[in-house]
């Protein structure tokens, strides 16, 4: 076994494993290191500091315990793949369906999970995404405040029950995308500022906390070799990178697009699909040369969900303010090529921009974590919106070209709420629960009846609890009416955009004049032109004639109202 440590700030590190207290040689750049023959895997060791007090790896790939506790040895290569051949799916078939282990489940593991695949299938699904799984201080969290990057959380199941879970997603044909945390650590449990100072950017911070100095290779390699063990090791097929944004470095080649390239370099067998949450909506990220993508695979598209959720609820506080006005027109201009609302002026970390980009290169979405469980009290669009505009909203999601998101319960129309939860103590845990009440005014306020009072509190167990999924609607009268809708909308997208997407060229979209409310846009692929038209209004409202076969059709029924069609015009030679 080979231990290696970089801990500038100490000069003498010792590993503690099977009973003994091995010294480690002091190297250059800060680094300590050993070899040694009497450790193997399933031990737990720690590392032993000058003054005599013990810490965990900062790159521990299994806890014995909590984050603070002993780390334990894993060799990777002993667990037995039941699906090796394995080898993903293309991205333009991606219906992804985001999900939160915890509270997926009533158990909350990553073992009961495989029971749920076999329906994801039987939806459509063929993308998973996990929010983070990386160790973080507690038993119950979103994920996003991860200190031991490389250790799957331990209340959620062992490295094996997570290859387990992968493993078991591929034999339905489902691909496996992990949400990564790479802009800051969490608030507890982090040893690295005490071994460590250099990781941290002495003048620069993000809203979470310390920024990191990328500018060290010790922390390039960190968040580097992070990303392929998770492709690698557990082979998952992609990774969604978190608040991308927040990523700031100014060496010459930035770090994500280093990332992306030793990640394209390491796992050039499979197929593998990087997604950014980048609130600057950067093209340059997702360039693509003669089709081959590079970079990126694709970025959410916030505005398109801001858009419809301010159509959807006329909720106009915090970051839904600025869509107010002009909803209509940031939602066309969302919908028909993304980055509505990018900030051209930071838009150059890598190559030049490239227009025009495939529509797949965007992710669309109704719902995701953020935008439920940071409201005050999580509601989801079902209990918001008046159902025949959701179905209308949902239906343009699914059909429209860009790659569908749901998030978990969507598909059978859950109404339990989704909660922000975490599990500190003392300061921390009050500066969290204030932390929320400001929160929820960025995402619609404290609706009329409620007050901050009311609040949940996300320390308390029974916030966790209550966001769990109510699978038993799934299979009543309800849950099953709106399973079948969700699953004939994904056929249809199977059956007549996927060919669209997969087939040669870039498609060329054209939004057509329509009155306020009217949704209308022609996707000239070079094998047909993909035609939606929608009302969004209560109102009858006329919108542009639409040529071709249609696909699908909704209307509430009588004059106006919510309505939608989707038509196929196939090119004549």
């Amino acid at each position: 076994m080979r231990f290696r440590l970089w801990a500038p700030a100490e000069e003498q590190v010792a590993v503690l494993v099977a009973g003994h207290v091995i010294e480690m040689h002091r190297e250059g750049d800060g680094w300590h290191s050993v070899e040694t023959d009497l450790a193997g895997p399933g031990d737990a060791y720690s590392f032993r500091l000058a003054d005599r007090s013990n810490i965990n790896d900062p790159a521990s790939h299994a806890q014995t315990d909590g984050v603070a506790g002993p780390s334990i040895i894993v060799d990777h290569e002993r667990y037995d793949w039941q699906n090796p051949g394995w080898k993903g799916r293309p991205w333009h078939e991606a219906i992804v369906y985001e999900l939160h282990i915890g509270t997926f489940t009533p158990e909350g593991t990553f073992r009961a999970a495989i029971d749920r695949l076999a329906h994801l299938r039987h939806v459509g699904i063929t993308a998973v995404e996990i929010m983070p799984v990386a160790h973080f201080t507690g038993e119950r969290g979103w994920g996003y405040d991860g200190v031991l990057h490389y250790a799957p959380h331990n209340a959620y199941g062992t490295p094996d029950d997570l290859k387990a879970f992968v493993d078991a997603a591929h034999g339905h044909g489902i691909m496996v995308l992990l949400d990564v945390v790479y802009n800051h650590f969490g608030p507890i449990g982090n040893v690295l500022p005490r071994i460590a100072p250099p990781f941290f950017h002495p003048e620069r911070h993000t809203p979470w906390g310390a920024a990191l100095a990328f500018e060290q290779r010790a922390v390039r390699r960190y968040f580097i070799e992070n990303a392929l063990h998770w492709l690698i090791d557990y082979r998952f097929d992609g990774l969604r990178f978190d608040a991308t944004e927040e990523i700031d470095d100014e060496s010459d080649n930035h770090l994500l697009i280093e990332l992306a390239q030793e990640i394209r370099r390491n796992v050039p067998d499979r197929e593998i699909h990087l997604v950014v949450e980048d609130q600057t909506s950067r093209k340059s990220l997702l360039n693509r040369d003669g089709g081959v993508t590079h970079h990126y695979t694709a970025g959410w598209n916030d505005e398109f969900h801001h858009a419809l959720h301010v159509i959807a609820t006329g909720e106009a506080q915090g970051h839904y303010a600025r869509f107010v006005e002009n909803a209509d027109d940031i939602l066309r201009e969302s919908a028909a090529k993304g980055f509505a609302l990018a900030d051209r002026t930071r838009d150059r970390i890598g190559p030049p921009p490239q227009d025009p980009l495939p529509p797949e290169v965007n992710v669309n979405f109704l719902h995701n974590h953020d935008q439920i469980g940071n409201r005050a009290f999580g509601e989801r669009l079902p209990v918001l919106a008046d159902p025949a505009l959701l179905n209308v909203m949902t239906a343009l999601l699914i059909l429209a070209p860009a790659v569908p998101m749901l998030f978990m319960g969507e598909e059978y129309g859950e109404q339990r709420p989704f909660y922000f939860f975490a599990d500190f103590e003392g300061e921390l845990a009050l500066a969290t629960k204030q932390g929320r009440k400001d929160e929820a005014e960025k995402f619609g306020g404290i609706p009329e009846g409620k007050t901050m009072e009311d609040l949940p509190d996300p320390g308390a167990e029974e916030t966790f609890q209550r966001s769990k999924l109510d699978w038993p609607r799934a299979d009543s009268a309800g849950g099953r009416q709106q399973l079948g809708f969700i699953r004939e909308l994904i056929r249809l997208r199977q059956a007549h955009i996927v060919p669209l997407l997969a087939g040669p060229g870039v498609a060329e979209p054209h939004i057509l004049p329509a009155e306020s409310g009217i949704f209308a846009i022609d996707w000239r692929f070079k094998e047909a032109t993909l035609a939606i038209r929608a009302n969004l209004t209560s109102e009858s409202r006329p919108w542009p004639a639409v040529a071709g076969d249609t696909i699908f059709a909704l209307s509430t029924g009588g004059a106006g109202g919510p309505s939608i069609v989707v038509a196929l015009e196939p090119v004549r030679r």
